[in-house]
């Protein structure tokens, strides 16, 4: 786990110094940079497997023809490597130099052969062609920048700064999918000219032609709308099989090893197979105490749970306090996620990074994924509950949408107004996408200067479904957003940057390669059976886990969202949103958000995320602009 940088410019040189010196918390260990006539490529380094020299990056093959900046782990490194080591002179046990000697023996081949977590750039020196690598599901970050005579990457979009003539012009559209989702999908940041390397794709050019420079993509998450059919039985075992394999692969370090705890299923599940694999080892594991003022939103304490499930496995439960100064955090929380993203979680994985660094526990696990995979999210129940009203008039839908702006309780009040408004939309499809959303576009568009009326922010989720053409089943159609978007873009995209913040690597045993490659095969009704969702996997856990840490309520990270936004946060909300400071980026209508601000104050409408979210807006434009 590292950060890599790379850049073609009139001032490559001193500017590769700047770009990875910016990104120096990803990889305290060591760093280094190539350097030639055209390109300069920089590395820093998170020293996680051959702690030795022979790991240093930049790396270069015996010949000096090629050299890569790498950034992940591969944890399959060894199976690629015993097929070619009789024929290459390999120094190291480092999986850097497998992907080095793979690339040189298989060509792009290489990429679908690798299971793990990566962004990488190679070059050719002979023919001078780069090629830059993202994973099949976006769990390590890759920013590019290309205009004119200068092309730029990096793993955080923070170096891409450095370049002294860089285009900052925003796009509008993008800054809505921030507003909308809360987070942006797909290739899009903030800026028109930055973007993020698909998950799944590669950059190829020449360095002498720009004009050469084209992205491929190289992998699509296989949903074919074709399941393998067997009993419960034998799902649940072959389920089973393809997670212990997982969680044992990625358990590969030469560096301490720890786990995340939330006390739901899917943390807690890694765990205990972790302890199955290895039962005489001691893992530290690591969660979060419920904020007080969390209980009054409606989150209900995960702690008892994590210590029920630590007690279960004779394991070491280290509580990390809660305490958040959300005031003097919010900013620099901004800064680390490189993008608006407007979520409180991000602080639960950064302090309890911290902690894991200060105990010498530099590798974590966690459960991130299985909700993506399996089932688990709100909004995947209400396609259950959609069938269920079917024979409902949509008109009456409305009418009980229109009713719930009486009842108490911020939470519900919102939740119920999302699920009946989904029925303003004819099309299903329509209906899928738009249970993304959080604030209506049309709303959206008021707070903005310029108009944005035909930007419809689903299209890029309905226009995915192009690439899955089999796949029919809604349920699966959703699972591939999240696969393909929530997670990178949103829940990945946190993770990496506020545990690497700390210089942590986290890793995710259920994205796993195969394992999701045999996700795509379980037939829908053993994912979400009825409204129970995570069914198959329930199952499972119910062989190491007990039942009512399984069978509980879902919580998030409970932090008290509406009670920042309409306290703590209040006097920097005044001041961001006055009239004076809108005046100077001129893309906001100050009376417009205040209006916004005053009704969710007032309680007239539930809009603290939204809020939170224009905060978020305002905090990175002060901060990269």
């Amino acid at each position: 786990m590292c950060g890599i940088t790379g850049i073609l410019h009139a001032q490559h040189t001193e500017l590769v110094t700047k770009m990875t010196q910016v990104i120096a918390h990803r990889g305290p260990d060591d760093f280094g940079y190539y350097h030639d006539e055209i390109i300069s490529l920089g590395h820093r380094r998170l020293s996680i497997q051959d702690l030795s020299q022979n790991g240093h990056q930049p790396m270069f093959t015996a010949d000096q023809r090629y050299v890569i900046v790498f950034n992940g782990e591969i944890y399959n490194h060894w199976d690629i490597r015993k097929d070619i080591v009789h024929k290459y002179p390999f120094k190291s046990s480092s999986d850097t130099e497998t992907i080095l000697y793979g690339f040189v023996e298989y060509g792009i081949n290489i990429l679908n052969k690798l299971n793990g977590i990566f962004a990488f750039a190679i070059l050719d020196t002979f023919e001078m062609e780069l090629t830059i690598v993202r994973d099949q599901f976006g769990v390590k970050p890759l920013y590019y920048y290309h205009d004119n005579n200068v092309m730029g990457f990096a793993s955080e979009l923070k170096s891409l700064l450095q370049i002294p003539d860089m285009d900052k012009n925003i796009s509008l559209e993008n800054l809505a999918n921030y507003l909308y989702f809360l987070w942006s999908p797909g290739a899009s940041t903030p800026f028109k000219n930055v973007e993020k390397l698909l998950p799944g794709h590669y950059i190829q050019m020449n360095v002498n032609d720009q004009s050469s420079f084209k992205i491929e993509k190289y992998y699509e998450i296989p949903f074919t709308g074709n399941y393998i059919r067997l009993t419960e039985k034998e799902w649940v075992n072959k389920l089973e099989s393809a997670l212990l394999k997982a969680v044992e692969m990625q358990m590969l370090s030469d560096v301490n090893i720890g786990f995340f705890l939330s006390g739901g299923l899917d943390s807690s599940l890694i765990l205990a197979m972790a302890k199955k694999i290895h039962p005489d080892k001691t893992f530290n594991c690591y969660t979060i105490g419920c904020l007080k003022e969390s209980k009054k939103e409606g989150f209900a304490d995960d702690l008892p749970y994590a210590n029920k499930v630590a007690k279960h496995l004779n394991l070491p439960l280290t509580i990390v306090k809660a305490d958040i100064n959300i005031l003097k955090d919010f900013d620099q929380m901004i800064y680390h996620l490189d993008e608006p993203q407007s979520d409180a979680a991000p602080l639960n994985v950064w302090n309890i990074c911290k902690q894991a660094r200060e105990k010498g526990d530099i590798v974590l696990l966690g459960g991130t994924g299985g909700d993506d995979l399996f089932s688990g999210y709100r909004r995947h129940q209400w396609l259950y509950f959609d069938n269920k009203l079917n024979l409902i008039p949509v008109p009456i839908k409305l009418f009980l949408k229109s009713l719930s702006y009486i009842l108490p309780g911020y939470a519900i009040k919102r939740r119920i107004q999302k699920f009946f408004g989904i029925y303003k939309f004819d099309n299903k499809t329509d209906q899928l996408a738009s249970l993304y959303g959080w604030l209506d576009i049309g709303q959206i568009n008021k707070l903005f200067i310029s108009n944005l009326k035909k930007f419809d922010p689903g299209a890029i989720l309905k226009n995915s479904l192009n690439s899955i053409p089999g796949e029919k089943n809604r349920l699966n159609q959703m699972l591939f957003w999240e696969l393909k978007y929530f997670l990178p873009d949103h829940n990945l995209n946190y993770t990496d940057k506020m545990s690497m913040a700390y210089g942590v690597e986290v890793r995710v045993p259920f994205l796993d390669k195969d394992l999701v490659e045999l996700s795509c095969q379980i037939p829908p009704e053993l994912k979400m059976k009825g409204k129970e969702t995570k069914y198959l996997l329930k199952k499972v856990a119910e062989r190491y886990l007990p039942k009512d840490v399984i069978y509980r309520p879902k919580t998030g990270f409970g932090a008290p969202v509406r009670d920042w936004v309409t306290q703590d946060l209040s006097s920097m909300i005044d001041i961001s949103f006055s009239k004076q400071n809108h005046e100077k980026t001129g893309i906001f209508k100050p009376e417009a958000i205040n209006q916004l601000v005053s009704d969710n104050k007032k309680g007239y409408v539930d809009a603290s995320y939204s809020v939170w979210s224009l905060l978020a807006i305002k905090s990175w434009i002060n901060q990269f602009i």
